[in-house]
Formats: structure tokens, sequence, C-alpha cells
């Protein structure tokens, strides 16, 4: 089916069918998060089975990507997730939302369910979009499919592929994406909420997008658009805004652990007192003798946050090794080895699994007694023998920390189903906002905010800003370490779409799609008691004398979700801090 310029794709994988329809005007500025959010609450019913054949996952790369926009190329997928019952985005780099966006597809609508339980591919090149045969590609883990994968298709493709969890249709299952690597790796995760499950239910294993001399989508003002994209980047690689993230999110580590924020065995403590042998300076201390080095992991990125780790031999073994998974997979499993943890985190992207859902039931697992704190043999194995594989124990553990707790354990931290990402809540209350009020669940992309002096309206006030932010980030292919304020993102959207696009507009846009996902979770029958932590992080101290306890009141968090008028402050404010 041949494809034209700015175009919604259905893909029936009941039928085989596969319509392409005109990118409605009224959406021209959604893209991303924003878009994938409005086609859920306009066209998915929000009681269906997550799993079933009335879910829809919808697969939208960022308004500004396949541009010269710096890092814009970011990609959002979605569905009703089976991990929280309610909406789900998982915001994603790598090469896939890029080329997407060269082919002029703002959005791929997959709807039903193979009947045969056979396994399908889904083509989207140049010379149209087709569903092929990809029952030979079934059970495979993720880097021997892409080599599969890759042996028939030109140096310009990227892939979207699940591994064997996601064929298993468990919770913890992500999506991955290729990243721009001379490998074509697939260690770019759109992780959280268990959208590989409703992608193998479906009964589609991969993606394959391939461009080929597509070009870049132009800007309606080009000269402004140039002038501005070289203003900004500039700007941001000279002022300091960089530096946080030049060595990657790992090096959050020590920040971290000093404020209280760095989980260890489950929760139990905010304080790792090896932290060091998990702090991201080790890895970048090997580069020296072992390879690897920071990289980009999509065309066009200037922040090159992403770290390519190579094993003691030097070789390749994975990319990235972010602060998330070196917290939950390493400190809360007392795992205190980053190499470790890398091997694990390879592991994870190979099978196709969520590092911060996966290494929380580990915890959950270690805190109940199933094993002692730090056998890392014992979560290789669980991972390789028992989730991967789909034994009975293995998918108890491998549809989450919820999962593995009701069977086992009382300590189980999430919220909405969904486990507590790095940042620990208790010691920043206007991230515990977030995570309570957010319809995505405890999600790291959803606002942090660190920021410890806030009374209860200041926190509630501070988490709502970043979470009008955020949603506009995810919208624009942006991604978050690049921190454009709203007030900059509205200069590339002007140039871009050739009319003034004002911040509060954008914050309009950005209130809108937490409107159309709150008002999912309503029909699909979520209510206040579901905004709120669980007993482990409101009665259970840390920090000093344990006195740090989650204790903001209901109220508080509700005030999150009543927007009041915008300030000054929320079109200057970076999502990344």
């Amino acid at each position: 089916m041949t494809l034209i310029n700015n175009k919604i794709v259905r893909v029936d994988m009941n039928s085989g069918e596969l319509a392409v329809s005109d990118f409605p005007e009224q959406w021209k500025l959604l893209g991303g998060r924003a878009l994938l959010s409005r086609i859920l609450v306009e066209e998915c019913k929000a009681d269906c089975d997550p799993l079933g054949a009335d879910n829809l996952l919808v697969v939208a790369p960022g308004a500004l990507a396949g541009s010269t926009a710096p890092t814009s190329g970011r990609l959002s997928i979605g569905c009703k997730s089976p991990l929280t019952g309610g909406i789900k985005e998982a915001n994603v780099g790598g090469e896939p939302g890029q080329d997407l966006m060269k082919l002029g597809i703002r959005a791929i609508v997959i709807s039903g369910a193979t009947s045969d339980n056979s396994r399908r591919g889904l083509v989207v090149d140049e010379t149209g979009i087709r569903l092929v045969d990809a029952n030979e590609y079934r059970n495979m883990w993720t880097y021997a499919c892409c080599e599969k994968l890759f042996s028939g298709y030109p140096e310009t493709a990227s892939a979207i592929l699940i591994g064997p969890a996601g064929e298993l249709q468990l919770n913890t299952a992500s999506i991955a994406c290729t990243d721009r690597s001379k490998g074509r790796h697939p260690a770019r995760h759109a992780a959280r909420g268990g959208v590989g499950a409703v992608m193998g239910a479906k009964g589609l294993k991969w993606i394959l997008v391939d461009p080929g001399k597509a070009a870049l989508r132009e800007a309606a003002d080009s000269k402004a658009y140039k002038d501005y994209k070289k203003e900004f980047s500039q700007e941001y690689l000279s002022s300091g805004r960089h530096d946080a993230f030049k060595l990657g999110t790992s090096s959050l580590v020590p920040t971290a652990n000093m404020l209280h924020a760095f989980p260890y065995k489950n929760r139990t403590s905010g304080r790792n007192p090896e932290w060091e042998k998990l702090d991201g300076a080790r890895i970048v201390e090997s580069f020296k003798e072992r390879g690897g080095a920071m990289h980009n992991c999509l065309t066009g990125c200037i922040v090159r946050c992403s770290n390519v780790v190579h094993d003691s031999e030097g070789n390749y073994l994975t990319s990235a090794l972010e602060f998330e998974t070196l917290t939950l997979m390493g400190s809360n499993c007392a795992i205190n080895d980053w190499e470790e943890v890398a091997e694990l985190d390879r592991l994870c992207d190979e099978v196709g699994i969520d590092t911060i859902e996966t290494g929380a039931a580990l915890a959950v697992y270690m805190d109940s007694g199933g094993t002692s704190w730090g056998n890392v043999e014992e979560a290789k194995r669980i991972i390789r023998e028992e989730i991967a594989m789909g034994t009975e124990f293995g998918l108890l553990i491998g549809n989450g920390a919820l999962s593995i707790g009701s069977a086992r354990h009382h300590r189980i931290p999430h919220c909405k189903g969904q486990a507590i990402p790095a940042f620990d809540p208790r010691p920043f209350h206007a991230t515990g906002i977030t995570y309570c009020s957010s319809a995505q669940g405890a999600d790291h992309t959803a606002g942090l905010v660190f920021d410890q002096d806030l009374n209860e309206e200041e926190a509630a006030r501070a988490s709502q800003e970043l979470q009008i932010i955020n949603a506009v980030v995810d919208s624009s292919g942006f991604c978050t370490f690049l921190g454009p304020t709203l007030e900059e993102t509205g200069h590339f959207y002007s140039a871009f779409f050739g009319e003034k696009i004002s911040a509060k507009l954008l914050a309009d846009i950005g209130w809108q799609c937490l409107l159309d996902e709150w008002q999912f979770n309503d029909r699909a029958g979520f209510t206040a008691a579901d905004d709120d932590l669980p007993d482990c992080c409101r009665k259970e101290g840390i920090g000093p004398d344990n006195e740090m306890t989650f204790s903001v009141s209901a109220a508080a968090i509700a005030m999150a979700k009543i927007r009041q008028s915008p300030r000054d402050k929320l079109y200057k404010t970076s999502p990344a801090g």
C-alpha cells in the first residue's frame, strides 16, 4: 500500500487489512504522547481486555521528528496497559521515530489480533506498507532477531520489535527500538507498562522501517528554523545545561545516594553503603582500557548521554546502562557491581523486559526470602531460564512486582500496579505527588521534582507544572535531557509550522494530554483511591532517624489534577530540572 505524507496507518491484525488516511488538520500540532492519548480516548474502549483484540497499540513519533531540530526523533508507543489497567505511553529513542516521520507517517494504529497464533511482521518503506509472515522469528531474542531481520535490508533500515517476553504477554514486556550504532543494536526500549505484551498479544513480532532516500521534513519557515536550531544548540552546549548529561544518567548515583533517594534492598533504605561500586564514573573509567564511549542513540542528538558498555575482553555488551537500571537491578537488589548489572541489562534487553519493573520484582522476591540479597547468578538464571521460558514461576515474577509480591510478600513499592522507579518519593514529596496523580502510574518520565523545601500546595503545583512540561516534551519528539522550555519549544514549532505557537498554547496542549489520560483512566474504572502510594512508603521511614515518609495528604495529590492559571515559571522551566 502506497504512502503519502502526513498519514495515519491502521493495521487490523485479524483481517490483515491495511488502511491509510489523511492526518486530521485539527491535530496538526499533536505528536507522540499527546497524539497517542487522543487516539486512545477517541477510539479505544477503556474497559477492554488489555491483551484482547479490542485494545489498540499506537506508535506515534513526536511532532518534530524527522526534522533537523536537535534531539527531536523520539517515539511514543502506547495502549491500555496490562500492568496498570490504565492508559500507558512509553517513550523511546533510537532511529524508528525519525524514519517513520521521513516517510510521512504520523501514527500507526494496530488493532485486532492474529486468529491462528501466528507471528507477523510489518514492513514500512518507500514502496509502501505490508504485513508479512514472521513465524520464523518466533521466540527469538532481540539481538538475534535483528541480525536475521537486517540481513535482508539495507543499512538505512531500523526496527521496532519484541522479545520472547512480549510473545509470552508478560506485564514486564518491553518494545525494543534499534539505535544508530553500526550494529543497529535493539538497546532502546519503550519499557514501562507492559506495552510489549500488547504487541505480542496482537501477533506482531516486529516493524521494519526503511526510509531509503526519503528526505528530512522541511520547516514552513526554513530560514527561521535553521537559525533558531543553531542558536539553541550553541546555547545548550555552551551554557552548562549539557554538563549534567555528558556522562549519562548513571552519573546521578552519588547525588541520589547522598539525598537518601537511592533505594537499597527493596527500599528499606535510601542509601547503599556500597554505592561507589555502582557509580557511573566507573563505567566511564572503563572506556580507556575496554573501549566503549558516550554516543547518541538517534540521528541528530546533541546530548549524547548514552554509554556504550564493553565487557572485560573489550566486546560490546550493552547500551545504555542507565541510572534507573543501576538503581532497580543493582542497588535495590543489593547487586553492588556495575559490571554485573550491565550483564543483567543485556539479558533484559535480549528477553525484552523492563529493567525497572523486573528489578523491583526481583527485590520483592529477595525481600520475601526467595533468594539471598545480591544473588546475581540467581537473578540471571531467573531471567534466562524462568522468565524467557515462561515457566510457572517465570510468569509470576515476569508479570511484575505486584504479581510476585501478592503471592509472597507485603512490601510492594508500586502505584497503580506499576513499580516505583529509581528516585524514592519519601525525600521528594512533589515527585511522589507525580507518581500518585499521573495516569501513567509511578513513572520516571512523568515529572520528577527534586526540591525538598516545598509545602504541600507548592509541591502539588510543582508536580503539575512538570507533568505539563513533560507531556509537551514527550509530544514534540524532543528528549527530556535536551531540556527545552515551553518558550524554546514554541520557537521551534512556530518556524516549523509557519505560524505563531506560543508557550501558553503548548501548555494547553500538554494539559489536554493529561486530561485525555485521566479521562481514559476514569472510564477504565480508576478512582481517587488509586492515586496513592502503599504503606511501605507512608509508614516506613528512611533517612536520618527514619523520619522521611511520604506524608502528603490526599487533598494535595488531588490538587495536582486541578489546573490553575499558568505562571511565568511554567514556561521557563526545563523538564530536566
